[in-house]
């Protein structure tokens, strides 16, 4: 009878904690957001580019961010218990730059430099 009780007992520990490790949500995302890039070497850039790596990076939860001046995208690796994806799109537009459906804004756009605007 004592064998069968810790049976059960640790049986029930263990569908326990596998339907806690099933619930567990994927705390690491990654996007890809469309821009509007007008130069080609914005992601070297001193200004444009140090911009995403520097100030996206110090954004809460950005963990990695990859800008494709060709395909006019930028990607973002985030955790998602520390931000959203609208926080991500918002900071890009803080930016100067346009992210997917969000406008850039207008006084960051206007301090990129001349050949990183339209």
């Amino acid at each position: 009878m004592k064998i069968l009780k810790q049976f059960l007992l640790i049986f029930s520990l263990l569908v326990c904690s596998g339907t806690a490790f099933a619930q567990k949500q994927k705390t690491i995302e990654k996007a890809l957001i469309k821009t509007n890039i007008y130069c080609n070497h914005c992601a070297k850039c001193e200004t444009c580019g140090e911009r995403f790596q520097k100030v996206l990076l110090r954004e809460k939860g950005i963990q990695m961010v990859t800008v494709d001046e060709k395909e006019m995208t930028i990607e973002v690796v985030y955790n998602t218990k520390k931000t959203d994806l609208t926080k991500v799109k918002t900071a890009i537009t803080k930016l100067g730059y346009d992210a997917d459906d969000l406008e850039a804004d207008v006084a960051a756009y206007e301090g990129l430099d001349n050949c990183c605007k339209k």
